[in-house]
């Protein structure tokens, strides 16, 4: 009695175990199906004679039970299990092998191995050989080459070589580690493919994107959604782009914006080598020095970190920010380089050529080319150069303005220097000679120094009407202004002149005189006029 009372305790064991297992076996059929439903038709409809079998290859014990909906033999493996599904191996410590089903499930210690370099682990698989799928959960661990992946479940398309998981991944890779809600390993091409919450940690830096792909033999992150990039030397905002993690180098496009700790640059795309610390931009460029407070934009630019230098063409601009009063000045192109002084103190020298204009409120000016040094804040302007302030026109063979807080100190003109102001449709305030120096306060023109050949043409005038002529000539005038208007004029050094009524029909007009306002960029964006 107590024989088969024992035997009848483990026939019912062995028909629990078998009932959980076809439980067991319909839930994870179904949820492979919904994973990969046309491998499944597709391996349903070839012969019953074309479809492989899988091998039992060992096994330190082989139940024979019977499953009670079939009545098909079912092998209860224990102790060193070991299957074979053409190119695919599986060992476990324990399984249910249903041969006419052609589906195993295996617990404890579960290892698939595909090829020569994919290993999958975990703590129970589900395995049909039909459809050649494999699910596995419990510590899951996917190792191909040098990728590892760490998850909680997994599921395997054999025949494509494709792994899923959707509750949170890990994977380790070179220097990299990645993290994702979802994730899709394309075996065959080295591709991973990630969703929701994607990380990449590394020692470099710290990437985080809503969608990615990886390439784990190139190294290289493939973006196509809103992705920042944090790292000691730079910053990464885009929502479509690449970064080879291995070579440090980016190209992105969409609201694309890298920060190199040097400069800030947005545009349309935009490609940087971080290692040579070289970038290229395209269209819509902006390149922002948020120490000296300047920005440069233009439709093409390229740059370097170290020295820092650039080079904009195509509607460029450069900017010098100041919250009373910016400066904008164009031209074809715009060019920055760093130098060294005699006591090998660095400072950047900006250059700009071809159709230069500047405009900022109390300032405009026109010239072929000029250059602008960090070290002394002096902007020089070269060929043809025009400065217009207020009511007043100064024009000479050169030009500089020496600037001070970002506000205009000092503008000095260096041969044929004139100025000239509009009284009235014909007639001009003029006044030349071989130099002169202009002085500013809060931006505006309060006092001018002529040195050498002075002359004077200045029409005085009685309740806006003109009243007479003043025509002087001496060595050195000095002039002060009120309101950007002639207050005051002192002449030194043996003056000589006259005043006369003014000749209505017979405007006067010094040598070198010219009006050129039809050129002055009247607002900012009169800056693009040719």
């Amino acid at each position: 009695m107590r024989i088969f009372a024992k035997r009848m305790v483990e026939i019912n064991l062995s028909r629990f175990l078998v009932n959980n297992a076809y439980v067991r076996h319909i839930f994870y059929v179904l949820i492979s199906l919904l994973f990969a439903p046309s491998v499944y038709s597709q391996d349903l409809t070839a012969p019953q004679s074309t479809r492989k079998k899988i091998e039992l290859k060992n096994s330190d014990v082989d139940d024979m039970l019977k499953d009670p909906v079939t009545a098909k033999d079912i092998h209860h493996l224990l102790g060193n299990v070991r299957l074979r599904d053409e190119d695919v191996n599986m060992w476990c410590d324990s399984a249910y092998f249903y041969p006419d089903k052609n589906q195993v499930e295996a617990y404890s210690k579960v290892h698939i191995e595909q090829g020569d370099t994919l290993n999958l682990f975990g703590d129970y698989l589900f395995y049909d050989g039909k459809s050649k799928t494999a699910f596995v959960r419990g510590n899951v661990v996917l190792i191909d080459k040098e990728t590892h992946l760490y998850t909680d479940s997994i599921h395997y398309d054999v025949r494509n070589r494709i792994a899923k998981y959707t509750e949170r991944g890990r994977i380790t890779n070179a220097k990299n580690t990645l993290t994702s809600i979802i994730g899709v390993l394309y075996v065959s091409e080295n591709l991973f493919h990630f969703k929701d919450s994607v990380k990449i940690v590394n020692p470099e830096y710290v990437m985080t994107a809503d969608t990615m792909d990886y390439n784990t033999v190139s190294e290289i992150a493939y973006f196509t959604g809103p992705t920042e990039l944090k790292g000691d030397s730079l910053y990464l905002y885009c929502e479509k782009g690449w970064y080879d993690t291995k070579k440090e180098i980016t190209s992105v496009w969409k609201k694309s914006m890298i920060d190199n700790r040097k400069q800030i640059i947005h545009g349309d795309s935009l490609f940087f080598n971080d290692s040579t610390g070289f970038g290229e931009s395209f269209r819509n460029v902006i390149i922002e020095d948020t120490v000296n407070k300047i920005a440069v934009k233009g439709n093409y630019a390229w740059y370097y970190k170290q020295p820092e230098r650039f080079f904009v063409t195509d509607r460029a601009v450069f900017i010098q920010i100041s919250q009373k009063d910016s400066l904008f000045l164009h031209a074809d192109t715009i060019k920055s380089i760093t130098r060294s002084d005699t006591s090998g103190k660095v400072y950047r020298l900006m250059r700009a050529y071809y159709g230069c204009r500047i405009f900022s409120k109390d300032l405009q000016a026109k010239c072929d080319s000029l250059s602008y040094s960090f070290q002394d804040s002096v902007i020089r302007l070269y060929r043809a150069p025009v400065i217009w302030s207020e009511e007043d026109q100064l024009t000479s063979d050169s030009m500089a303005v020496f600037t001070k807080n970002r506000q205009t100190d000092r503008l000095e003109l260096y041969n044929n220097a004139f100025i000239a102001s509009q009284v009235d449709t014909i007639r001009f305030n003029q006044i030349k000679g071989r130099s002169l120096t202009g002085h500013f306060k809060n931006n505006e023109l309060y006092k001018i120094n002529i040195k050498g050949n002075g002359e004077i043409l200045f029409y005085l005038l009685d309740a806006e009407a003109v009243a007479g002529v003043e025509q002087s000539k001496c060595a050195d005038i000095e002039i002060l202004f009120t309101k950007g208007k002639v207050s005051e004029i002192y002449e030194h050094d043996s003056p000589e002149g006259f005043i006369d009524p003014p000749l209505p029909l017979t405007p006067v007009r010094f040598d070198g005189f010219k009006w050129l306002d039809k050129l002055r960029p009247k607002k900012r964006d009169d800056i693009f006029n040719k």
